[in-house]
């Protein structure tokens, strides 16, 4: 190939690849997009590659969406915002396709590229698609239109912002549901962009259409333009026009608008202010968190911390707290689950005497839940309590039942357990931890789970470093090391690995004197997993000690275990032997 012809080269080998049978090669093809269009150059990137993408219809999705996604990157490659518009048509017969993924993402690049494109640009190029596009007779060209308003209305002089208004209302108001979706999930967008008169007048209409539509699947959509609307009015007009569509959507015949109402409820408590949240978002959410489905229970429980935050403590009290009672003892256990996972952050809320008259009980109740997920929420969140109540309060009512789930039937909860102990003792403090809690972190050494074992040696280290090595050389030490002996190969595995851990916290005076014997003396053990634990054990306790010690009673158990007749044992000796050789010749 001549160099004058080296410039042809990557785009027929493109071109080639984006026309081969194999899928992946065309995949390939176009992830290299940019690649290509730096080999060409950005005149040439104008003039034949991207004429050449638009005329390119591959059928396959996973094709299409990686087009999508290159294009939206595309602005620097064909010579920056000026020559921006030259993008939009391969883009445009995207947003065409059947394929819900491949428009979202042509829709997607086309706002990212939009808003970077120059003003007069928009005009010129950008209006016309968005009307080509919505007046499209197929629907996935009106669906795709929806995302764009929100880019090409600022820019738009004021004849074609009323001809925009006038199109996205009849967009809402399209044969096909999937428009009217489309165009009320991005209605919060479209109106973020519309001058407040046409916000109060014709978004607002539209709103109320997409608010009185006979399929739930629109009315949903419509229920997150109330949280984005509730934000752009005055709170005067927010109690007019939103406030009454909530309460009705609060009681909607289709559980799936509540669910969603649910979800979105505390957000419009800010927009509409406290006493239309008194007088009737209240009554909404109480209604809500009563809900005969338990998926709308599900989502109203998992919000009832930030609505009551809103709320004065009185009206929590009042009108929450009886709902988050009957919540507790809820026939579904994922009603329970959610309310598990936020109520300890009612605490701060509701203050002390609140939380230790009303909340306490249900803490326990939960806590001794049946299922295992519900109290592995409340566990999880005994911080936020401790900080109300103080830690005598909690050890005295919360204490017994923490105890109860340390020994647990579900591995799960005595794993939360035992993760939640290094921060419960720093809060209990040594005297009392060393009474209550002590021989629990012993026991979870000999558990039957291998995640527990191995979770409670990491928290023998987490303890030593909580409460320091002369703590641990009392407490810790003599305990672990007595378990060396266990019968079973497993439990003396996990004593290996506390030793590893504890080590280092230590420092090298106990490391040598009390834990590097017992290491030694586990070598001798007849289980080959075993050895070669021990080999991993020294590698990592080496670097501790003194050089003496290293040489004295270090290498020349490895060295014995090097020569084992079981080759993982020689392997990871050799491996240590190594380490030891790379330190000292690098010293």
């Amino acid at each position: 190939m001549s160099i004058a012809d080296e410039p042809l080269y990557p785009i027929a080998v493109l071109i080639d690849e984006l026309k081969n049978d194999d899928i992946q090669l065309r995949l390939n093809s176009i992830r290299k997009l940019s690649t290509i269009a730096r080999a060409l150059g950005e005149e040439r990137t104008r003039r034949e590659l991207i004429p050449f993408l638009g005329e390119n219809n591959d059928d396959d999705d996973e094709v299409l969406l990686a087009m999508a996604e290159e294009l939206g990157v595309f602005v620097p490659f064909v010579g920056g915002v000026e020559h921006a518009h030259v993008l939009l048509p391969p883009l445009e017969t995207l947003c065409t396709v059947e394929e819900t993924c491949v428009r979202d993402k042509a829709v997607e690049s086309l706002c990212r590229i939009g808003s970077q494109m120059r003003e007069s640009d928009l005009v010129e190029y950008f209006i016309p698609l968005v009307k080509r596009l919505a007046a499209g007779e197929w629907f996935t060209a009106r669906v795709s239109s929806c995302g764009l308003f929100h880019i090409a209305y600022p820019s738009a002089p004021e004849m074609s912002k009323t001809e925009l208004r006038s199109i996205y209302n009849l967009l809402c108001q399209d044969d096909m549901p999937m428009v009217r979706r489309s165009a009320a999930s991005n209605l919060g967008k479209f109106a973020a962009t519309v001058e407040y008169t046409h916000l109060k007048a014709d978004t607002m209409s539209i709103f109320e259409d997409l608010t009185k539509d006979d399929q739930d699947s629109v009315r949903l959509l419509a229920v997150e333009g109330c949280a984005a609307l509730g934000k752009l009015l005055e709170p005067q007009d927010c109690v007019a026009h939103i406030l009454p569509v909530i309460v009705n959507f609060s009681q909607d015949k289709s559980w799936r608008v509540r669910y969603m109402v649910a979800n979105q409820l505390y957000e419009l408590c800010e927009a509409v202010g406290p006493e239309p949240t008194r007088t009737e978002l209240v009554p909404a959410y109480v209604r809500l968190l009563r809900d005969n489905e338990a998926e709308v229970r599900i989502a109203a429980a998992g919000k009832v911390t930030k609505f009551c935050r809103i709320l004065n403590p009185d009206l929590s009290i009042q009108h929450i707290l009886p709902c988050v009672k009957e919540l507790s003892s809820d026939s579904s256990q994922h009603v329970r689950s959610a309310l598990a996972s936020v109520i300890m952050g009612m605490a701060p809320v509701l203050g002390k005497d609140a939380t230790i008259e009303q909340l306490l009980p249900i803490f326990l109740s939960l806590l001794k839940d049946e299922f295992p997920d519900v109290r592995l929420n409340i566990i999880s969140k005994l911080d936020q309590v401790n900080q109300v109540i103080g830690i005598d309060l909690l050890s005295q009512s919360l204490l017994p039942a923490i105890v109860e789930l340390a020994e647990d039937r579900h591995w799960r909860v005595r794993l939360a357990i035992i993760e939640y102990i290094p921060l419960l003792a720093s809060q209990l403090g040594v005297g009392f931890f060393d009474d209550k809690l002590g021989a629990l972190c012993m026991q979870w050494l000999q558990d039957k789970v291998h995640s527990i074992r191995e979770a409670a040696a990491n928290n023998l280290k987490r303890l030593a470093e909580e409460f320091g090595p002369e703590w641990a050389m009392q407490n810790i030490i003599p305990q672990v090391l007595d378990m060396i002996g266990n019968p079973h190969y497993l439990y003396r595995m996990t004593i290996l690995q506390s030793i590893s851990l504890l080590a280092p916290v230590m420092g090298p005076e106990i490391t040598c004197s009390k834990l590097l014997p017992v290491v030694i003396t586990a070598s001798k053990d007849r289980v080959p997993n075993i050895k070669f634990n021990v080999a991993k054990v020294l590698e990592s306790i080496f670097p501790i000690v003194d050089q003496s010690v290293v040489e004295k009673s270090i290498r020349p158990s490895l060295v014995e275990l090097s020569e084992d007749p079981d080759v993982d044992v020689r392997f990871f000796s050799n491996q240590a032997l190594q380490a030891i050789d790379h330190v000292m010749m690098s010293s």
